[in-house]
């Protein structure tokens, strides 16, 4: 195996012919992989554990001393994984040597019996196309260059849609779950820009929520409403004209005036748990589980407060990207209906939360920045939780 380039992480990988003799019998996946190669990481996909464990096969991997795994798995070859937010792989990316068909599967040491395929792309080529071609719209760069400094439902559209029509053609019409996701969810980022006239994260584009949501289900409140505490006129200002859906999923707002601090929210309970700042921390409305929403006064920070752990946890940048995060994910319960995007939950749930850590990094990252702060966060966690059934049309 040999890898060109300057940095571990963004050098090619190749073999050469003889290291391929015994695993890759189908001619145009042995010259793809005697060069141009793959990529070692990339936004999506990585193929960095062929330098340190080379070519090997399910079986390999397995073990599989009780003859368990399927058939049609054994011989496949492990390649890489899809990449988590955070680098470690998740579902590991696997190689027919004899077809080139690309697919992925979840190891199960234990229960081998369980594993099972799920299709990537046809070969390796295009599976090389479809990465860069996410990659370069995360990036906005490449083929998607022309959407830099674009925002709003227009540039969501036409972007999706380019990358959609670049997945249909590389795939004759059968566009796997992954690449379907990334072309119907990533895109969607691009709703809003840097908060340049908001003074918060972003700029929303004008009466998004409405649009989206209603506006009788869109709740926008007076100064009569907030209380001393809430000082940080952004988020006054942005709860003033812009507003918060009353109903989304895992949130639900609070609307009876004026909106109460976390103290006063409790203070019948003598024996409440909590924070030291709660009487700067305005409750907006609660999620699952006996979770407050509260945002700082001060500095306009979204924050949940879990009472059956008293902890206190950052859950959005501000008002702003919390209003895109409930956009997001009302966007996708209706972008499910038409797209059956839940089929591949899993999927779903990490192309959430990164389209999410895109415009609110705080909000996915697991780096404790709070007293009593677990690294636990909110939306990818509920994402993620498919018995839940929020994400599902």
């Amino acid at each position: 195996m040999r890898t060109t380039g300057t940095a571990a992480g963004t050098a090619v990988i190749t073999f050469t012919e003889s290291e391929l003799a015994a695993y890759v019998t189908h001619a145009p996946t042995r010259r793809w992989l005697e060069g141009p190669g793959l990529p070692g990481v990339g936004g999506l996909l990585t193929f960095d554990a062929l330098r340190t464990d080379g070519l090997r096969t399910v079986g390999d991997s397995t073990g599989d001393p009780e003859g368990r795994l399927a058939a049609d798995l054994r011989e496949q070859l492990v390649i890489g994984g899809l990449a988590g937010l955070e680098g470690p792989e998740t579902e590991s990316v696997l190689l027919d040597g004899a077809t080139g068909e690309v697919t992925t599967t979840y190891f199960f040491h234990d229960r081998p019996d369980l594993m099972d395929r799920r299709p990537l792309a046809p070969s390796l080529e295009t599976l090389v196309r479809f990465a860069t071609a996410a990659d370069e719209l995360a990036a906005l760069r490449g083929q998607f260059a022309a959407y830099a400094g674009r925002y709003g439902p227009e540039a969501v559209a036409e972007a999706s849609a380019q990358l959609l029509a670049l997945y249909e053609a590389g795939a004759d019409g059968e566009v796997p779950p992954f690449w379907r996701l990334a072309a119907v969810i990533r895109p969607l980022a691009l709703i809003a820009g840097p908060g340049t006239r908001s003074g918060l994260a972003l700029d929303l584009p004008p009466r998004l929520l409405d649009d989206e949501f209603g506006a009788r289900a869109v709740v926008r409140f007076e100064d009569v409403d907030f209380p001393s505490a809430l000082t940080h006129e952004p988020t006054r200002r942005f709860l003033r004209e812009v507003g918060l859906p009353e109903e989304c999923v895992w949130f639900s707002l609070d609307t009876d005036p004026p909106l109460p601090t976390l103290a006063e929210h409790r203070a019948d309970d003598p024996h409440a748990e909590l924070p030291a700042s709660a009487d700067h921390l305005i409750r907006l409305g609660h999620l699952l589980e006996d979770t407050s929403l509260v945002v700082d006064g001060t500095t306009g920070a979204v924050l949940s407060w879990s009472e059956p752990d008293a902890g206190l946890r950052p859950l959005n940048a501000d008002v702003s990207t919390l209003a895109f995060t409930l956009w997001l994910i009302h966007r996708a319960k209706t972008l499910d209906a038409d797209h059956d995007l839940t089929a591949a939950y899993d999927q779903l749930a990490a192309a959430m939360t990164r389209t999410l850590a895109a415009l609110d990094p705080l909000a996915c990252d697991p780096i404790p920045s709070t007293p009593g702060d677990d690294g636990w966060r909110y939306w990818p966690g509920v994402f993620e939780d498919e018995a839940g059934g929020g994400l599902y049309a």
